[in-house]
């Protein structure tokens, strides 16, 4: 089993807050986690998808007091949004009693829906914290590759073959479609979804134009918009947002669009094999949207993802605002010679960067100037994982 950043998260908010909000798609690997977890201390495991567990919630109150002292895991917890008053009050019960941390473990696949279901109920009394999908730092370098092909779903990665990894992604594609999202309430067609989705596949890691996705659906600019949100709200797309400063240039404005995991992207356009990926046009959108998700999740917590472009053509992929005050600045090219052209040195010098980074394909930390260093993907991570690090000796 691999070992995910997170838990060291999750098992230090506990030791802090009376719960903990797990938050991540279906699959990433959350259930697995939560149950590690709880073999290491008093727990008990419900599972809100399962009638029978849902039914020993139904005197919810009956129930939690006697599981006081005890780890209360609880899964797909948003299909039960009655449930979040009552573990308010167990929270502040418990609190009384002595019982102030690790109480309550939650997880959920719809991050939007959940936040807005706990946080009247819940606020102050427990902390999020998002999985992701397997990140390079915790798989090793030695798998860049399949990573990038199958993407980070665990059973996706660990499948057979790549023909295997595909028809998992094309399952969890289907099931996503045709049975977790119908659950959320949404009536939307599963068929026009997938056509938007398949369409944000193709153009990873370009601008968000609202009118062109529009027209190829036949729907309006509004309705793509409420498509997009949901695909957002279910941590399979990310919305990156342009950087906006007062430095007197026009800039963009419009955000960028990732299918977040590379691999679902590679599924939605049919691409089973690194040959098919290499000869397809979206290659070089699909390893930009790869690091830049493997970057975030090594970022600090609390460090705000933003990208920027000028209407003169200063460009930086991503820009990073850590917690501090601290600025990086992070050019992503898919080749072995690193350089950087002259829009992205007066990029750096408009965001005020403090870092300047270039990720690229090669496998040696090389300077370009002296405030410019080239690196693998893998040690730009660990770069960023160091001010954690840091940040708890202090």
């Amino acid at each position: 089993m691999y070992q995910r950043h997170s838990r060291i998260l999750v098992e230090t908010a506990l030791a802090e807050q009376a719960g903990v909000v797990l938050l991540g798609p279906r699959q990433v690997g959350k259930t697995t986690l939560a149950l590690d977890i709880g073999d290491g201390r008093d727990s008990v495991y419900l599972d809100m998808e399962r009638e029978g567990d849902r039914r020993i919630l139904a005197e919810a109150d009956l129930y939690l007091d006697e599981q006081i002292g005890r780890l209360v895991i609880i899964d797909e917890v948003q299909l039960v949004p009655g449930l979040f008053g009552t573990l308010r009050g167990q929270i502040d019960t418990r609190r009384r009693k002595g019982h102030r941390t690790g109480q309550f473990l939650l997880l959920g696949s719809a991050s939007n829906v959940l936040l807005h279901q706990s946080a009247e109920s819940l606020a102050g009394r427990v902390s999020y914290i998002e999985l992701a999908p397997l990140a390079l730092t915790e798989t090793g370098p030695a798998q860049m590759q399949a990573l990038w092909l199958r993407g980070g779903f665990p059973d996706s990665l660990q499948a057979r073959s790549d023909r295997a990894s595909l028809t998992w992604r094309e399952d969890f594609i289907r099931t996503y479609l045709e049975r977790d999202i119908p659950a959320l309430g949404p009536r939307i067609p599963a068929t026009t979804l997938r056509r938007f989705w398949t369409m944000l596949a193709h153009v990873q890691s370009g601008l968000l134009n609202a009118a062109a996705l529009a027209e190829g659906l036949g729907v309006s600019g509004q309705t793509v918009g409420r498509y997009l949100d949901l695909l957002v709200d279910l941590m399979l797309v990310r919305r990156l947002q342009p950087w906006h400063a007062n430095i007197g240039k026009r800039l963009v404005k419009s955000p960028k669009v990732y299918v977040r995991d590379s691999g679902l992207v590679h599924a939605l356009l049919g691409l089973e094999t690194p040959e098919a990926l290499l000869g397809h046009p979206v290659v070089g959108g699909s390893w930009e949207g790869f690091c830049i998700e493997n970057l975030i999740s090594a970022a600090p917590p609390g460090s705000e993802a933003y990208f920027y472009r000028s209407s003169g053509g200063a460009e930086l992929d991503l820009v990073l605002a850590i917690p501090g005050g601290a600025i990086w600045a992070i050019e992503i090219k898919r080749t072995t010679t690193p350089r950087v052209t002259r829009g992205f040195h007066i990029a750096v010098e408009d965001v005020g960067a403090t870092q300047r980074i270039l990720v690229y394909a090669g496998d040696k930390e090389v300077p370009i100037s002296d405030t410019l260093r080239a690196m693998p993907l893998q040690i730009a991570m660990a770069r960023l994982q160091a001010l954690q690090q840091a940040d708890k000796t202090r």
